[in-house]
């Protein structure tokens, strides 16, 4: 069994989304100073790295994470990769259902689709801009049984914006949102998958261990 870890490293050099809290570890007790173990503490926003939104970060009367259905973030998954697409052209700023229509077959029997476009390649520098989804595509995922949407990059809007209407439009067509993904060495194509947020009471997201792997 071949496993791809698809999380972002959580690190004290991570970029968290501007204005909100930083990652930051620390070792509390150490060994070699006399302790009997090594301790170590962490301070995070619960959306620092790879993480899952609860409907709560956008929404007042969403469910918090610790009521998500656990089964949706385990089990196959397509993954496309549109990162050549992206990386020729800094103009290309959108994931399309064009994008997706090749691949509808693969998405209808997952359930699952985590999108690559690669725009995001280095964890300690927040992009100024990202690709984010058509209007139209939460509407074509839900037609074709998608129950979970991951990208590459920290949000499923734009980074100025504040309606969030993707998320707001995802969650209308019953789809969870995974962001923050890295999946620099995957390549396209059908995969189990696995990536479970931590159970925190009253939680508007949480991290997760995003992993893919083949028998």
């Amino acid at each position: 069994m071949r496993i791809w870890d698809i999380s972002r490293t959580l690190s004290n050099e991570l970029a968290e989304w501007p204005g909100d809290e930083p990652f930051h570890f620390r070792v509390t007790t150490e060994i070699a100073k006399g302790a009997s173990v090594n301790l170590g503490a962490i301070a995070m926003s619960v959306h620092n790295g790879t993480h899952a939104d609860a409907q709560f970060h956008f929404d007042v009367n969403g469910a918090p994470i610790e009521k998500a259905s656990l089964e949706i973030y385990l089990g196959r998954a397509t993954v496309i990769d549109l990162s050549d697409s992206f990386l020729q052209s800094t103009e290309k700023h959108l994931i399309t259902r064009e994008d997706l229509r090749p691949h509808a077959e693969e998405i209808a029997a997952t359930s699952r689709l985590l999108v690559k476009t690669g725009r995001w390649s280095n964890s300690t520098v927040f992009p100024d801009q990202i690709p984010v989804i058509a209007a139209d595509v939460p509407a074509w995922l839900q037609k074709n049984g998608v129950k979970l949407l991951g990208l590459d990059l920290p949000s499923m809007d734009e980074i100025d914006s504040k309606s969030l209407q993707n998320h707001h439009a995802l969650a209308g067509a019953g789809i969870v949102i995974v962001e923050s993904l890295d999946m620099t060495d995957v390549a396209a194509g059908i995969y189990n998958f696995a990536a479970l947020p931590l159970k925190i009471a009253g939680g508007d997201g949480a991290p997760m261990r995003a992993i893919l792997w083949r028998e």
